[in-house]
């Protein structure tokens, strides 16, 4: 969200939260170091669905898929939406999950990277696939035959399945944030 435009949803307070979202979202907020968690105040305000939700994106977050690898696909997901809210809460715990400012930097200009001695050489060809297919099924909703097939080199059946739902309900959440106009937790 920019700075001159406001929330559409304004946040949620303890009426509109409910007593167990509200304090969820201030957990949430002290957790992560910012005055407010503004996706869980106002993703709170549909109190059984924000429930829904958080358990099912908290499973993905906590799933098969390697955390360094599920960071890798929500780092390209915020990047390609252009969602800063995502990319704000990812950038650091991409960071503890091994993904160091140099792969964060090579992710955020995938596929412009050179090959050999650039960039590309921080990826592994896991990582390379990766991206690969993020970029193909968030651009195209779906994925090319020969990108599946690399991708499946590295993934077996239940982390492949995996990654789609990954990859696509962080597009979704990306679309949620844009559209609701969700301010950012640490504005800088």
């Amino acid at each position: 969200m920019t700075g001159n435009q406001v929330a559409r949803i304004p946040s949620g307070r303890l009426r509109q939260l409910g007593p167990v979202n509200w304090v969820v979202a201030k957990l949430a907020a002290r957790k992560v170091g910012a005055p407010e968690m503004h996706l869980f105040t106002t993703l709170g305000s549909r109190q059984g669905l924000f429930w829904t939700w958080a358990i099912y994106s908290g499973r993905l977050l906590r799933g098969r898929l390697p955390t360094i690898d599920t960071e890798l696909v929500i780092l390209r997901v915020g990047h390609l939406r252009s969602c800063e809210y995502e990319l704000q809460h990812h950038r650091g715990m991409a960071r503890k999950a091994g993904l160091d400012a140099q792969t964060q930097a090579t992710i955020f200009a995938w596929p412009e990277a050179p090959p050999g001695d650039g960039p590309r050489k921080v990826l592994s060809a896991r990582q390379q696939a990766l991206l690969n297919a993020t970029d193909e099924l968030i651009k195209d909703r779906t994925i090319s035959e020969q990108t599946w097939q690399q991708l499946a080199g590295h993934l077996n059946r239940a982390r492949l399945i995996e990654f789609c739902m990954l990859a696509t309900q962080y597009d979704g959440l990306a679309a949620t944030i844009t559209a609701l106009r969700i301010p950012l937790d640490n504005p800088r």
